[in-house]
């Protein structure tokens, strides 16, 4: 790629949209999701949507990891800064994030609680460097994208022998939750829409690469194309997935071609292995309990994993009954159909995850989709 205009070219877009439309059958109704926030985003920024046949939807999924974090780890994380006394480090849209009785961490923080908003793990290494009188944990959340960064600061503060640096870690594994929307009798029950493919996510698969869909795909008989987040990139992913619903396969295809490669990135996966395992189960908000889906510190490391240091103990807490959050996570809504849509939740009083991170199917339509459902009205 020389030049990110090139993939936001109204010409080619206009080109490739004329090839979909005929690619597509009469009568055939395709149903593609989308799994990162990423794309979500630049489908909703630059009109993808409508430029694409109406046998053609779009569906959101649960590839925001801001969105998918449960009430009761936020809660736990206020905890450990206004009843620990703890420093709380952590990204800057997990700060909003509602938790329980309308508190977040950014209301607890103005309430006198030490919480701070940082930009990567090694910032909150360099906070424990320049606090070793205090104790200091970072919130680590976030999909493979994020995981190598967290195991490098724990390595260094091991390193380093930092002992008042620990890690909340609440990173969770993109495969697991794939299935999890096809086959879970959980998300089943309380509603979900029928797939015919997946818009593979572009970050994650630069770490972990492509071959982790490959059982998936086979497995349960859906193709998925790995796109970029330009326009260009996920329309030429949706005519990838339309050519392969047509022709009966299921496969991995990669689109994203600059950036990802079958292997993923070694290092990377390397320093996750050395630092983290699989979690027997992990709470989504939106799917319930996915097995194996989320990552915890290993007992080598185990005097920086602050789950342990501190005794949290975790406990469900149910979403706000007037937000739609979890269903729109698992795709069985979209955010226009949430009653407290645009008015009570919006980005600046978020009732919701989904309104909060740019990459939030709710804070991607507000910002881009709206106004079109009035026009259209």
């Amino acid at each position: 790629m020389k030049h990110v205009d090139e993939f936001r070219d109204g010409r080619l877009a206009r080109v490739l949209a004329d090839r979909i439309a005929r690619a597509v059958e009469p009568g055939r109704h395709y149903r593609f999701m989308e799994f990162c926030g990423g794309h979500t985003h630049a489908i909703s920024r630059y009109g993808v949507t409508d430029l694409l046949p109406a046998s053609i939807e779009t569906v959101h999924g649960p590839g925001c990891p801001v969105c998918v974090l449960p009430i009761g780890r936020i809660d736990n994380a206020i905890a450990l800064a206004r009843e620990r006394g703890a420093i709380l480090c952590t990204y800057a849209d997990t700060m909003r994030v509602p938790a329980a009785r309308g508190s977040s961490l950014a209301k607890a923080k103005a309430a006198g609680a030490d919480v701070r908003m940082v930009y990567s793990a090694a910032d909150a290494l360099r906070v424990a460097r320049e606090n070793p009188a205090r104790e200091v944990v970072f919130l680590a959340i976030g999909f493979e994208t994020t995981t190598p960064p967290t195991a490098h600061a724990i390595l260094e503060a091991d390193r380093a022998g930092l002992a008042n640096f620990s890690v909340f870690c609440n990173h969770v594994v993109t495969p697991a939750a794939i299935a999890n929307i096809l086959e879970s009798p959980q998300v089943r029950g309380i509603g979900t829409v029928p797939l015919d493919g997946f818009v593979g996510p572009a970050h994650v698969s630069c770490v972990i690469g492509s071959q982790p869909y490959e059982f998936f795909a086979e497995e349960y008989a859906k193709p998925v194309v790995i796109a970029g987040f330009e326009p260009l990139d996920v329309m030429q992913a949706v005519l990838m997935l339309v050519e392969q619903v047509n022709d009966g396969r299921h496969e991995v295809e990669n689109e994203f071609a600059r950036a990802v490669t079958r292997e993923g990135n070694a290092k990377a996966k390397a320093l996750v292995a050395e630092v983290f395992e699989l979690r027997r189960s992990f709470e989504w908000r939106g799917l319930g309990e996915v097995p194996y889906s989320a990552l915890r510190i290993k007992a080598r490391y185990e005097r920086f994993d602050a789950e342990k240091r501190y005794d949290i103990v975790y406990r469900p807490v149910l979403d706000n009954k007037a937000c739609e959050c979890g269903a729109i996570l698992r795709g069985a809504k979209r955010p226009k159909d949430c009653k407290a849509f645009g008015t009570v939740c919006t980005p600046e009083n978020p009732l919701g995850s989904c309104m909060v991170s740019s990459e939030g199917a709710c804070a991607a339509y507000y910002a881009y989709g709206r106004f079109r459902d009035r026009e259209a009205a």
